[in-house]
């Protein structure tokens, strides 16, 4: 009859159980493969205690960020920001408004963000207007503002002032 011993897994393993779970496991599979490549480690009464101390610090740590994701989403809130661009006469830009620049204005305007963070809407802005951008802010919080891009279009202005040569 095989024998069984219970565990507290260190780590996530697939089939049997998430970090911080007690579970029951065969007494080899824990000697020789769980225990030695540090996945697991025996279940007593002090590694219990010391687990359970661990998940209540992971907590607090995961209560505090979100907390301080909740504070960046409140300064976002209702913020409206412009960026000004070379555009055609349709308004369709020379180029296009990306993540990078959209982090850069947020950085002018006192808010560091990542622009790994940003989520545009349909990846990069290629058209004058105005935009809701995205941020994830981790802890499972999200925000967003207002972008607007206003056309600059020194040439289309520059041909409408040009004489017309129609004869």
């Amino acid at each position: 009859m095989a024998h069984h011993v219970q565990v507290i897994l260190k780590e996530d393993v697939d089939h049997l159980g998430l970090v911080g779970e007690v579970v029951r496991v065969r007494a080899g599979y824990a000697r020789n493969y769980l225990v030695p490549q540090g996945l697991a480690l025996p279940a007593t009464a002090g590694s219990i205690k010391k687990i359970e101390h661990e998940k209540r610090l992971a907590l607090a740590k995961a209560d505090k960020m979100r907390a301080e994701a909740q504070g960046v989403a409140k300064g976002l809130e209702g913020l409206s920001l412009q960026i000004i661009k070379k555009a055609g006469d349709t308004g369709k830009l020379y180029g296009s408004v990306n993540s990078a620049d959209v982090a850069a204005i947020l950085a002018e305007n006192g808010h560091e963000i990542d622009r790994k963070r940003l989520t545009l809407p349909a990846g990069a802005l290629k058209q004058a207007g105005e935009y809701e951008i995205g941020v994830k802010l981790g802890a499972g919080v999200t925000g967003s503002f207002k972008l607007t891009i206003v056309a600059d279009a020194p040439e289309a202005e520059a041909v409408e002032a040009a004489p017309s040569t129609d004869a």
